[in-house]
């Protein structure tokens, strides 16, 4: 085998997305050293170092969702015995929504050392993008593939406040925005991120009902990522008609006038005015 000098580790590769120029230092580092190279697509990886100028000096094998039950134990015997394996994608990491989760899990329990060359992401790239905020999210990955399980994901997370990043096949797009904007609600924000970092790019950013709308006219093809707005913090629950009279009372205490009492009490709640003030008069 090849360069002993980081034996016996797994590294995990962020490859490009698509633009080979976002390839760090490291990754060509590491390709270029392993002593076996596992690879998602081993033709999209020989076409990734010829555009990197970068020799892969060590064994390359494939490892994807068919294979890597089978593979995984026979990599793990490599790593045992001292060498250095890479783990590449298509693109993105390792691990997110792509293979590798079952080799770090498995060189972990062997006791294996594994780190990464960390690199391009398609969830916090599409993220960044959105113009939806960004300060806490959370990643769904694919939605399941039936219409009805799709459905049923969705409403469970219907009222999640976080921003929602998801990924999705071109041919399923359309469909999955149209059950986004039914069950989430045709105003809800969000962005169809497709092709990042490619030639043909394209960020559409637009309410659910729209997006659905656009991409069942202009069915987007490519790698696609769905960033979508959280929902409104939850509208406080309706108390009983005697809590909201109490409620309005304690306002006018504190020296509000009753129209103003009776606003206070109704913004709080979500309620119209008029429904309060029904309330409050219904005794009187």
């Amino acid at each position: 085998m090849g360069d002993m000098s980081e034996c016996g580790r797994l590294v995990l590769l962020g490859a490009p997305l698509g633009n080979p120029g976002d390839a760090s230092t490291r990754l060509r580092e590491v390709l270029a050293a392993a002593d076996v190279v596992a690879a998602e697509d081993t033709r999209r990886l020989s076409r990734l170092a010829r555009d990197l100028d970068v020799t892969v000096g060590g064994r390359i094998v494939s490892y994807f969702e068919g294979n890597e039950e089978r593979r995984t134990p026979e990599l793990v015997d490599v790593l045992r015995a001292g060498y250095l394996v890479a783990l590449v994608t298509d693109g993105g990491m390792p691990s997110v929504s792509d293979p590798g989760y079952r080799l770090v899990r498995a060189a972990l329990d062997a006791g294996v050392p594994v780190t990464a060359a960390p690199g391009p992401s398609a969830v916090t790239t599409a993220l960044a993008l959105s113009g939806l905020p960004c300060d806490r999210f959370c990643f769904e990955g694919f939605l399941p593939r039936t219409p009805a399980g799709r459905r049923s994901r969705l409403r469970g997370l219907a009222a999640e406040e976080r921003t929602l990043v998801l990924f999705e096949a071109p041919h399923r797009i359309a469909g999955a925005l149209a059950d986004l904007a039914s069950v989430f609600g045709p105003d809800r924000p969000a962005a169809l991120c497709r092709e990042l970092t490619k030639t043909y790019e394209e960020v559409v950013r637009r309410p659910l009902g729209d997006l659905a709308a656009w991409a069942a006219e202009n069915p987007p093809r490519g790698e696609i990522t769905l960033v979508v707005a959280g929902a409104p913090p939850a509208a406080a629950q309706r108390p009983d008609d005697a809590t909201l009279r109490a409620e309005v009372a304690d306002q006018e205490a504190a020296g509000l006038s009753r129209r103003d009492a009776i606003s206070e009490v109704a913004t709080a709640y979500g309620m119209r005015r008029r429904e309060v003030y029904g309330i409050v008069h219904a005794t009187d």
